[in-house]
């Protein structure tokens, strides 16, 4: 059976436990936020359904950019630590004015 709810660990749960994250527990689902001096604005969110749609682990995060030249371009995660080292990673690339994405 595949899961399609799971809490921030990583692990699989209920479908009624994962509608919690989009209510009262909707404010815990950003992880982590950064405004650049740029303007730009990073955001990092738990986004609670497993957005693999297939095989492999589920992926649980991403990392938006709000504004800019990569505006609304993404990149998602499986674990809470690579979505953490992975915002980082694009708000330092942003601040030195490269491209995220490494293209």
């Amino acid at each position: 059976m595949t899961h399609h709810y799971y809490n921030i660990k990583g692990e699989p749960i209920s479908q009624a436990e994962g509608l919690e994250w989009y209510g009262p527990r909707n404010s815990e689902r950003q992880v982590a936020k950064t405004k650049l001096e740029s303007g730009e604005e990073v955001s990092t969110v738990f986004l609670v359904i497993n957005h693999a749609f297939g095989d492999g682990p589920p992926i649980l995060f991403e990392t938006m950019i709000f504004g800019g030249e990569y505006d609304q371009e993404c990149v998602r995660y499986t674990t809470l630590a690579y979505a953490l080292v992975g915002h980082g990673k694009v708000c330092g690339l942003l601040q030195e004015g490269k491209n995220p994405w490494g293209e």
